[in-house]
């Protein structure tokens, strides 16, 4: 039987909303399963009754949306905390990585479920994801690279931009995959505090300054020359 809630005073309508959005995030990591997230049961664990729920969320999608908007608001809180007295552009960009990674396998089922969901317009909600803080702390680390010369800074300003948002999209693929991948096999052998996916992240982040000097489609002899030291092969 639902637990019988109090009355709540005036004004707390939007405390009320949260809670019922936590709610909801918690069902779905303890089933990992959407279905689990009904009206009902949201209304349950909050304690209050379904119509109650209806006030706030005129249909289950909408919940779940919010849901998502909450998981990446929270996603971004975690990137903060990783970053912050990070002083050099590659370990705030290693910071980022390794708290979107480790943020996603703390909370697995949330993770899929924000990046599978389709909003109730029929929008993905991850799209909007490229507008959240979450995903400008990346492309604000793609910059701090830029400004110290690792990345290319073409002209003009909207060319740059949209550079900067490419740099940011390939760093994103590396993190996101790494979670994935160490969601979906756990049993691999990932290393010890992340080691695998830091070092792929390294690797992508330190790839994309070579690629910046030696171009991006240079040959295989071309590279060799430049680990080397050695100018590129005359045409």
């Amino acid at each position: 039987m639902m637990a019988c809630r109090a009355r709540s005073p005036r004004g707390s309508g939007e405390q009320l909303r949260g809670e019922i959005i936590d709610a909801a995030a918690v069902l779905l990591e303890e089933h990992d399963n959407v279905d689990a997230v009904s009206i009902r049961a949201v209304a349950d664990a909050v304690g209050v009754s379904p119509p109650a729920i209806y006030l706030h969320f005129t249909h289950k999608n909408a919940l779940l949306d919010a849901v998502c908007g909450r998981y990446f608001d929270h996603l971004d809180e975690a990137m903060a905390d990783a970053e912050a007295g990070k002083s050099h552009p590659l370990d705030r960009m290693l910071a980022l990585g390794r708290a979107y990674v480790r943020f996603a396998i703390d909370h697995p089922a949330a993770y899929r479920f924000a990046f599978g969901h389709t909003g109730g317009e029929g929008t993905p909600v991850v799209d909007e994801a490229l507008r959240t803080a979450a995903f400008r702390r990346l492309a604000d680390g793609v910059g701090g690279l830029v400004e110290i010369g690792w990345y290319p800074n073409p002209a003009p300003a909207a060319d740059s931009h949209a550079h900067t948002l490419r740099m940011a999209l390939e760093l994103w693929t590396v993190a996101h995959g790494a979670a994935s991948l160490m969601i979906a096999k756990p049993d691999l052998p990932w290393g010890d505090d992340l080691q695998v996916a830091e070092s792929v992240m390294r690797a992508s982040c330190l790839g994309g300054s070579v690629m910046s000097l030696i171009g991006d489609n240079a040959p295989g002899a071309d590279v060799e020359r430049f680990v080397a030291g050695l100018p590129p092969t005359p045409q």
